[in-house]
């Protein structure tokens, strides 16, 4: 199950807008969400967040590695718009702070 992560001390303002309006920008199969709950910030499918009941959850290693062995198409799709996902984040200009 692919995501995406970034750990921030102190993230500039706007950043998570920037992130989110990338993804929003892409085409995906699947829905996607970033968790910014944490130091570290996770864009993931939102399935495994609704799944896993959070990240906090226990649960949410047993989740990922249940979509894994069990929904190798939803993986596939995921790993398929995170790849897009990516190269949109790479064509746009960094945010000035």
């Amino acid at each position: 199950m692919p995501y995406l992560g970034w750990r921030y001390t102190f993230p500039r303002e706007g950043i998570a807008q920037y992130i989110e309006d990338a993804v929003r920008g892409v085409p995906t199969q699947v829905q996607w969400e970033l968790d910014r709950r944490r130091a570290n910030w996770i864009l993931l499918p939102s399935r495994i967040l609704h799944e896993a009941e959070g990240l906090d959850n226990p649960a949410f290693a047993d989740t990922v590695h249940s979509i894994n062995v069990y929904d190798q198409e939803f993986c596939l799709k995921a790993l398929s718009d995170l790849e897009r996902i990516i190269a949109r984040l790479q064509q746009l200009p960094i945010p000035e702070t």
